[in-house]
């Protein structure tokens, strides 16, 4: 019988797809965080279940051929990354494993046609992060990730998955705040102001955005911080103050507004110039978008005569590239901020044969005024509403691309669209857009049968 507290002795046969290790001991599954496939440990059960158990690494006693030594100190303890102890070759298998499990377990493909995960830079590559602020004990000021399944926060002034052009930054910064005193958010009371310190920057213009999330807008003397950073920093060209005063867990609130410099940093993206805000969204890793990017064009082949919908298009990372190569395009987002960067970005790049929309993507999508031949789709996490699939199979365009975070939600959105033989999957293309961490992006190609 397991007891919580029990040491046991399992051998990892598998990653899960949050990243734990996973074993078997007396024919019941257990997960082990900070172990990789092929360890012989020791575990400390944490939480028993009558078909599982979670447990604790206390002792390797044969290591695995693909565990390596972490790039960061704090790598045991802090919750940015789930695998820096797994070497990167093993990582990007595992990975593409992930991808074709969800395919054939819940979308019910027997042999999907997946390729090998594009590779990228494994270290130093995050344009973008925000990190949660608190007090320690002693008073003194924190900025990092939570701890492992705590929200306790792991104190960094360095950080090796972020571009390192940035470090400097967090333990400067971090300190100023401290110096001015402004107060930290406690998000069990819910009071004090700032919640979030975040960055921004262009992997090839350099430039940086900082931004501030606080409680509410009264911070004295912030105008003159933010031109003393100004000063300090010649990459530095806007500072924002991003204000969210609800009890949540969600970063950013609905007004940001601009301290010091611009709006924006303005970055070269698959042969094209984006302005790109602090608080919408772009991807986190930009060379290895731009490669997702170029496996699209190659596998799409545009003749300039298609017609393209792109849903959930953000500040047009996908829309614009399609775009130059098509005979015309269209944007949906909900997010009003964003859809204002796509269009700047259009008029920016001399882009004439697009349009965006404003709204729900849902409803926006089912009332278009065009007959597209290929659908963009790239959902959030939690995957297509029913509505859009729906449409799709209605409205039937000739190809479909989804692009997808979640191999979970991509296989069950991907089974619906299959049915009944109306689409075709023709291939998988994954690329790693987070490495060091159990997360995978992939595209997926679509072709109607009728």
């Amino acid at each position: 019988m397991w007891r919580q507290g029990e040491l046991i002795e399992v051998t990892i046969t598998d990653l899960s797809d949050g990243g734990d290790g996973v074993g078997r001991f007396e024919q019941r599954v257990v997960f082990v965080p900070d172990t990789v496939t092929g360890d012989r440990v020791v575990v400390r059960l944490l939480r028993v279940k009558p078909q599982y158990a979670q447990g604790k690494l206390h002792e390797i006693v044969e290591a695995s051929p693909y565990r390596i030594r972490p790039s960061c100190i704090v790598a045991d303890k802090c919750g940015g990354c789930q695998w820096q102890h797994v070497s990167y070759d093993y990582q990007r298998e595992a990975k593409r494993n992930q991808i074709i499990q969800a395919l054939n377990r819940i979308g019910g493909f027997e042999q999907p046609l997946v390729g090998e995960v594009l590779p990228s830079e494994a270290l130093g590559y995050r344009n973008k992060v925000t990190y949660p602020l608190s007090r320690s004990r002693s008073g003194q000021l924190q900025a990092g990730y939570y701890q492992k399944g705590t929200h306790q926060i792991v104190n960094l002034n360095q950080c090796p998955i972020q571009d390192q052009r940035l470090n400097p930054f967090l333990a400067e910064v971090k300190q100023d705040l401290y110096d001015r005193g402004w107060g930290i958010y406690d998000e069990k009371l819910h009071r004090g102001k700032l919640r979030h310190l975040g960055f921004r920057i262009g992997r090839r213009s350099g430039e940086v955005l900082l931004i501030l999330v606080s409680k509410d807008a009264h911070l004295e003397g912030l105008e003159e911080q933010a031109q003393q950073w100004m000063e300090r920093y010649p990459n530095l060209v806007g500072v924002s103050l991003n204000v969210n005063g609800d009890r949540t867990n969600a970063i950013f609130g609905a007004d940001t507004h601009i301290v010091a410099g611009k709006s924006y940093l303005e970055e070269e993206f698959a042969g094209l110039t984006f302005q790109i805000r602090a608080d919408t969204f772009f991807q986190v890793h930009t060379e290895s978008a731009e490669r997702l990017v170029q496996v699209m064009l190659d596998q799409l082949n545009l003749q300039g005569t298609e017609i393209i919908a792109d849903l959930y298009c953000g500040v047009g990372t996908l829309t614009l590239p399609l775009a130059r190569q098509a005979k015309h395009a269209v944007g949906l987002e909900i997010q009003s901020e964003a859809i204002d960067q796509a269009e700047a970005n259009a008029r920016l790049n001399h882009i004439e044969n697009v349009k965006f929309h404003i709204g729900p993507v849902e409803r926006v999508f089912a009332t278009l005024d065009v007959d597209p031949d290929i659908v963009i789709l790239d959902p959030p996490r939690k995957g297509c509403d029913a509505s859009i699939i729906e449409t799709l199979r209605d409205t039937k365009p000739q190809r479909i691309v989804y692009v997808s975070c979640n191999p979970a939600t991509l296989a069950r959105d991907l089974k619906l669209l299959c049915a009944e033989g109306q689409y075709r999957l023709i291939k998988v293309q994954p690329a790693d857009f987070f490495p060091q961490t159990a997360h995978v992006e992939c595209a997926a190609f679509l072709e109607i049968t009728g």
